[in-house]
């Protein structure tokens, strides 16, 4: 995560009245560290999760709460409070929340000042998935970002507070924080296109039955959202995971290995980066039956076919030429990680390789946390550890926007 843009900035945090309201005191936090200026306006909503002495406490500045309050009015409370502002985050942007602000309603503390503010607003919704993905709020998620203004960071996908599970929960603090970043530095990736590939591939048998792997593609979608805080144009061709978040990317959905061959060697020539995070297949059937194979009619053996490898032929299309992106692979082991790792490095003509051991616990695939090392062809090895979108941060910082050489 770089957050240096944020340096002497000033950032409103608007709270909306959400059970993940109670997040905004750790976003508040890391903007102050970051050095930005913090102060904050609630929704009467929020107050009934968090209160504003908290948010005081936190910042160091008096909370919006109330515009009939002579004593928050005086000045024109949030008149001020949006002439004040660099930029404007609200967290947990509610279901709520977003129609309000679609609308250009002004009835709470954050809609009057957000109504009033010019800068850069960055929105970071958190509900339930099913309001979430409910039409009349996706409508106005888009009506938001059609106005170059706005932005959205997440929302995350994973189990939520009531025990759903899908996209709704609050985005990442470190992400809210890039995000709010980038739209205030213009961030260090800006002008960049960054290409990621993500998930797993599937390579069918029959039509009911495949080879592929348990790769759920986040740390894939981790980077390509930390890319895009950062500033740059992301690409991900993605292949077939649960919900993601989708958010200001540009997705291309895939299946085969085929398939994403084709998709990546069709972009890698105009990427400025490209990132092979997915799990591809290494074999397909060598036929694949037109109709479902009955159990009786099953060979005892299958005859099985190497599939493309996208990352070495993506690197073979680019190599030599006058403007190269920086390649960069993953390799996901179970012995001799790094060794392993070192050799893919070398055999395919990439600039770095992240490594980890999938057998580690909080690691590999399906976990939310991550452990790596990243092989660089210009410094010394580094092991990152934690959220999967805290360590996409550093493996950017580290071979993108702080490269060592």
């Amino acid at each position: 995560m770089d957050a240096s843009a944020l340096k002497g900035r000033r950032v409103i945090v608007g709270v909306g009245g959400g059970i993940a309201a109670y997040k905004a005191c750790e976003l508040v936090r890391e903007l102050g560290r970051a050095g930005a200026e913090v102060r904050v306006a609630m929704t009467e909503a929020a107050r009934q999760f968090v209160t504003p002495l908290t948010f005081q406490a936190l910042c160091g500045h008096p909370v919006l709460t109330d515009y009939f309050d002579p004593a928050q009015e005086g000045n024109f409370g949030h008149l001020d409070l949006a002439r004040w502002g660099d930029a404007y985050v609200v967290a947990p942007a509610t279901a709520d929340l977003l129609a309000k602000i679609r609308g250009g309603f002004g009835g709470d503390a954050v809609t009057t000042s957000l109504l009033a503010f010019k800068g850069p607003v960055v929105l970071a919704p958190a509900m339930n998935v099913a309001m979430w993905e409910n039409a009349r709020t996706q409508e106005n998620v888009a009506s938001l970002l059609a106005d170059p203004r706005f932005t959205t960071v997440g929302p995350g996908a994973g189990m939520l507070a009531c025990g759903d599970v899908g996209s709704g929960r609050l985005a990442d603090v470190g992400a809210m924080v890039s995000a709010v970043a980038a739209r205030l530095g213009g961030g260090p990736l800006q002008g960049k296109t960054v290409l990621v590939t993500a998930g797993p591939t599937r390579e069918f048998l029959d039509p009911v039955r495949f080879i592929s792997n348990p790769s759920t593609g986040k740390m894939g979608m981790a980077l390509a959202h930390e890319a895009r805080a950062l500033g740059a144009t992301v690409t991900v061709v993605l292949g077939p995971v649960g919900p993601v978040d989708r958010t200001g990317l540009e997705v291309v959905d895939v299946v085969s290995a085929e398939d994403m061959a084709r998709e990546v060697l069709s972009r890698v020539e105009s990427a400025d980066a490209f990132i092979a995070t997915a799990a591809v297949s290494d074999w397909r059937p060598e036929v694949r039956a037109p109709q479902k194979v009955k159990k009786g009619d099953s060979p005892e053996s299958l005859r099985l076919v190497r599939t493309p490898d996208v990352l070495l032929e993506a690197s073979r299309k680019v190599a030599g030429k006058a403007k190269r992106p920086v390649l960069v692979g993953f390799a996901a082991e179970t012995e001799r990680v790094v060794e392993h790792a070192r050799e893919k490095l070398e055999r395919k003509g990439l600039d770095a390789i992240v490594a980890n051991d999938v057998t580690e616990a909080g690691a590999g695939f399906g976990t939310d946390t991550n452990r790596v090392t990243v092989i660089s062809r210009t410094g010394p090895d580094r092991v990152l550890e934690g959220s999967k979108r805290a360590v996409a941060g550093e493996i950017l910082s580290l071979l993108l926007v702080s490269p060592r050489g």
